[in-house]
């Protein structure tokens, strides 16, 4: 009986030991034997390849599915931050066209910003690499580091938060599958989270639907594209593009007369430039349903609010750009009729599909 019990306790010993070897084996075999992770090609929409250039994906940060699967995880912790309570999607939330239905979203210790939550959607295919409203961050990456160490957002460090990750008992393997290394740095956290963004990609509107031949528009939609195109209407074209922009921005910066002075410079903080006070960048016109309040501090609640800005409320400023050139009469007036049919055209460009997507929601 002793030596029957001898044995099985040694048979369970060497059944420890060699899983735990073969667990080193994997590590050693990911990290030391050039393990690649599966190559993940992004879901190029057909009207995307028809009109534009293809996205954009650094050489040093290939799109694969351990990637997007890291950094879909991160996007949803709340690991990240200060106190483990705020998560990038709490400003950033999927039903809300990945923004922020609050003018200003509050940071760990309850202070709020001073710009509404940009909605991230199809930035793969922004090819000037400017992100945030005033384009201080040159990347995805560089642009997901900045909010876990903003002191009104997230409130963290580098080093606490990768320390954090570090210490749980799943992120190094996962961080392992997607770049071969268990070491955990902001580097490849924000490689990660770039990845997963990269896949927030809109495409399925009415108006896509429309473009692509399976539905017909309104007559009401059809007119407001109309004034939505016609230079002495809506005139919008020039910023937001047209049909054949399906990005509906222009990825650019504009001043389109808000304010006559600037409590918030803009563009021309980043840049110092005083031509670029109060510049900031244009926002896509995709799922407008969905990312309510509108402009760079979320000063209007409400579309009809947007559309009688530009239609008579436009206010003189030295930066003005010179696309809003009916300042002169505090916007290009539009009846009542065609601001109803601009707006049921704008509201074509919303994608409930997006937002409900089961592949874009918390994992």
């Amino acid at each position: 009986m002793f030596f029957r019990k001898t044995y099985i306790i040694f048979y369970v010993a060497c059944c420890c030991f060699l899983i735990t070897s073969c667990a080193k084996d994997e590590k050693d075999n990911l990290e030391d034997e050039g393990y690649e992770p599966t190559p993940l090609s992004l879901d190029i929409p057909s009207i995307f390849e028809e009109r534009i250039s293809p996205p954009v994906i650094p050489q040093d940060n290939p799109q694969t599915e351990e990637g997007v699967a890291l950094g879909k995880k991160l996007f949803f912790d709340p690991i990240l931050s200060g106190d483990n309570t705020l998560a990038c999607a709490g400003c950033h939330k999927p039903a809300e066209g990945f923004s922020d239905a609050r003018q200003f979203s509050p940071g760990i210790d309850g202070i709020e910003g001073s710009r509404n939550s940009m909605p991230l959607f199809n930035l793969a295919w922004n090819y000037q690499e400017n992100f945030f409203w005033d384009g201080r961050s040159s990347s995805l990456e560089n642009q997901a580091l900045q909010p876990v160490i903003d002191p009104i957002e997230m409130h963290n460090t580098w080093p606490n938060a990768v320390s954090s990750l570090q210490a749980t008992s799943d992120y190094p393997e996962l961080f392992s599958k997607a770049f071969g290394t268990e070491t955990i740095d902001s580097t490849l956290v924000s490689k990660a989270i770039a990845q997963f963004i990269r896949t927030l990609i809109s495409s399925n509107s009415r108006f896509d639907q429309f473009l692509r031949g399976e539905i017909e528009l309104t007559e009401s939609e059809r007119n407001g594209l109309q004034v939505f195109e016609d230079e002495n209407r809506g005139d919008c074209f020039h910023c937001h593009g047209d049909p054949n922009n399906p990005l509906w921005t222009d990825n650019d910066f504009h001043n389109n007369g808000l304010d006559e002075i600037f409590d918030d410079l803009g563009r021309g903080a980043v840049t110092g430039d005083p031509r670029e006070f109060g510049l900031f960048k244009t926002p896509s016109l995709r799922n407008l349903a969905y990312t309510a309040p509108y402009m760079h501090d979320g000063r209007f609640e409400t579309l009809d609010e947007v559309i009688d800005h530009y239609s008579e409320g436009l206010v003189y400023s030295e930066t003005i750009d010179p696309l809003m050139k009916a300042v002169g009469e505090g916007g290009v007036q539009l009846s009542e009729k065609d601001k109803a049919d601009l707006k049921a055209f704008l509201l074509s460009l919303s994608d409930e599909s997006f937002i409900n997507n089961q592949d874009f929601q918390k994992p």
